[in-house]
């Protein structure tokens, strides 16, 4: 299933089901079955619909939602190899450690709000009815080194939009890595149909503006104070990129 994929469901039993295992990650039958209060045979009907129709796996007795893989990029960077790919449910407590890490830097407050959000879920990729995200992640062997973050909105009048934000552990920048991340969002939002990416960092935090900008994005407006880091008022500098 992918994620700009409209959902549909011929039962409420089997969109309950759905929200229950989205919402949760992977799942136990078991678990997914008493919490619906469903019978076995009805929850057996309603699983396998779910799996035949592309929207969920039902594999040693867990069920997971069946997100489309992505292909995964082999990328080298002064000696090393990397893979850059599309986050799985098994890099949570990576991916929030390395977002963690760049947002106490304090210089990327967007970064710390994906990171409260995901550590809150415990969900890594989301795609419900009101929004769904995204995460391309860079890794060395299994260890997530940076990340791009694309939440989706589901609205109508705003799902040509998606709000992007890329990091990068300190001790991998200057490598390039950071622009193969940011290319990499890009690319799969204009695949996808999206015209208009966002994203908004502080005024401190010029070496992020600079960067954007070298990628082609645009300073769109700027919000006067809109950020207190160390009881300073900082503006809130708006950048946005129009895909091709």
């Amino acid at each position: 299933m992918e994620l700009t994929e409209k959902l549909s469901f011929s039962h409420d039993d089997r969109k309950d089901l759905y929200e229950y295992v989205e919402e949760h990650g992977t799942v136990h039958e078991r678990e997914a079955r008493r919490a619906l209060n469903l019978d076995p045979t009805a929850f057996g009907h309603h699983a396998t619909v779910l799996v035949r129709d592309g929207y969920l796996t039902w594999e040693d007795d867990h069920l997971s939602v069946a997100y489309e893989e992505e292909d995964a990029t082999e990328h080298e960077a002064d000696g090393f190899a990397y893979t850059v790919r599309m986050a799985a449910q098994r890099d949570l407590s990576g991916l929030v450690g390395a977002i963690r890490e760049v947002a106490e830097e304090g210089t990327y407050i967007e970064a710390e709000t994906v990171a409260d959000i995901i550590e809150h879920d415990e969900v890594v990729l989301r795609h419900n009815e009101l929004r769904s995200r995204l995460f391309f992640v860079a890794a060395v062997d299994d260890d997530v080194i940076g990340w791009v973050h694309l939440d989706l909105p589901e609205a109508e009048k705003l799902s040509h939009t998606a709000v992007l934000t890329v990091g990068l552990l300190p001790e991998y920048r200057g490598k390039g890595i950071g622009s193969t991340l940011l290319e990499r969002g890009e690319s799969w939002a204009a695949d996808n149909g999206f015209e208009k990416l966002y994203n908004s960092v502080p005024a401190t935090n010029e070496g992020a503006v600079e960067f954007l900008e070298a990628h082609g994005w645009e300073r769109e407006a700027v919000r006067e104070g809109h950020y207190k880091i160390d009881g300073e008022y900082v503006d809130e500098v708006m950048m946005a990129r129009r895909l091709e």
